[in-house]
C-alpha cells in the first residue's frame, strides 16, 4: 500500500501550473530522499503512469491515465448522470421529473421520477410529444440550427393548443429563450394545465444529447418556486455539461435566471 500511496501523491502534484517534474522536484515537494524519488518515478514510468521528456530529464503524466479516464467516462454515461440529477431535483421539489431525447421532430420520454405532491403530472415512459410544443423538445431543438429545425418541420406544425407555437417561424422565436438563457419553459401547450421547465446537456464525444425537465400543475407554481426550479435545473445542467465537455451552456451561465417565459 505504501507504493500505491506514494504513486498517488506524485500524481496529485501535477496540475495546470505543473505539467512536468524532475526527480529533484518530487524529492523536495514530497520531502522524500532523492534516491527514493528516482526509483518511484522510474517504476511509474515502466507501468505507464508517467512518461518522460529529455534535456533535461523530466516526468509528465503517462498515457495509461488518459486511457483510464476515457474508460471512466464511458462507464459514466450521460443518461445516467442526468437521471441521477432529475431524481434529486424531483425529490427536492416534489414535482415529477423527466429525461427525454429528440427523435426526429418528436421528444421521447426515456426516464421518469414521480413527484410527491398531491397534484402530480404523469406521462408514461415511451410517450411521444411534438418537440416544438414542449419545454423539453425546445431545449433540445435549440441546439440545432434554424435550417435543421425547419427541415424537421418541412410540412409545418400542427399546434396542440393556442399557447403552443402556431408556425415554424413562431417556433424559431421560442427557441431564442433556451439559446440565450439555457432553459426552456412551457405552460398549457401540449397538455392542458401542465407547466414544465427544461434544460439539455450533451456529450460531444459520442454525439449524444439529452433533455431533462420538471413538470408541475401550471396553476400551482409560485414565482419563488419557479425561480428555485430554474436554479436547480440549470445548476445541474452546468455541472453535467462541465463533466462531459459540453460547450453549449458555458456562455449562458451568468444569465440563466434572466428573461421571461416565451411559452405563451
Amino acid at each position: 500500500m505504501g507504493a500505491i500511496e506514494n504513486a498517488a501523491e506524485v500524481l496529485r502534484l501535477f496540475g495546470p501550473g505543473r505539467l512536468e517534474m524532475s526527480v529533484t522536484d518530487v524529492s523536495q515537494l514530497l520531502r522524500m530522499p532523492k534516491s527514493s524519488a528516482s526509483r518511484l518515478l522510474k517504476t511509474m514510468l515502466q507501468e505507464g503512469l508517467l512518461s518522460r521528456s529529455e534535456n533535461p530529464p523530466r516526468y509528465k503524466v503517462g498515457n495509461l491515465l488518459f486511457e483510464i479516464s476515457r474508460l471512466y467516462k464511458l462507464n459514466s454515461s450521460l443518461i445516467d448522470a442526468v437521471d441521477e440529477a432529475v431524481r434529486e431535483i424531483s425529490r427536492e421539489t416534489g414535482h415529477t421529473g423527466y429525461v427525454s431525447i429528440l427523435d426526429g421532430a418528436d421528444v421521447l420520454v426515456i426516464r421518469m421520477h414521480q413527484g410527491s405532491h398531491a397534484l402530480r403530472v404523469f406521462t408514461p415512459l415511451g410517450q411521444r410529444a411534438p418537440a416544438f410544443a414542449t419545454a423539453l423538445g425546445r431545449s433540445l431543438l435549440a441546439r440545432l440550427s434554424d435550417d435543421v429545425v425547419r427541415s424537421l418541420h418541412d410540412e409545418g406544425v400542427i399546434p396542440p393548443s393556442p399557447r403552443a407555437p402556431q408556425s415554424v417561424d413562431q417556433l424559431l422565436t421560442a427557441l431564442d429563450q433556451p439559446r440565450r438563457f439555457g432553459w426552456a419553459e412551457a405552460a398549457d401547450e401540449a397538455i392542458p394545465g401542465v407547466g414544465s421547465i427544461s434544460v439539455s446537456v450533451a456529450d460531444p464525444e459520442i454525439g449524444e444529447t439529452v433533455g431533462f425537465c420538471i413538470s408541475y400543475p401550471a396553476s400551482h407554481l409560485s414565482d419563488e418556486e419557479r425561480s428555485r426550479m430554474i436554479t436547480l435545473l440549470t445548476t445541474a445542467a452546468q455541472r453535467i455539461a462541465s463533466r462531459f465537455g459540453d460547450p453549449f451552456l458555458s456562455q449562458r451561465a451568468h444569465r440563466v435566471l434572466g428573461g421571461g417565459s416565451t411559452a405563451a
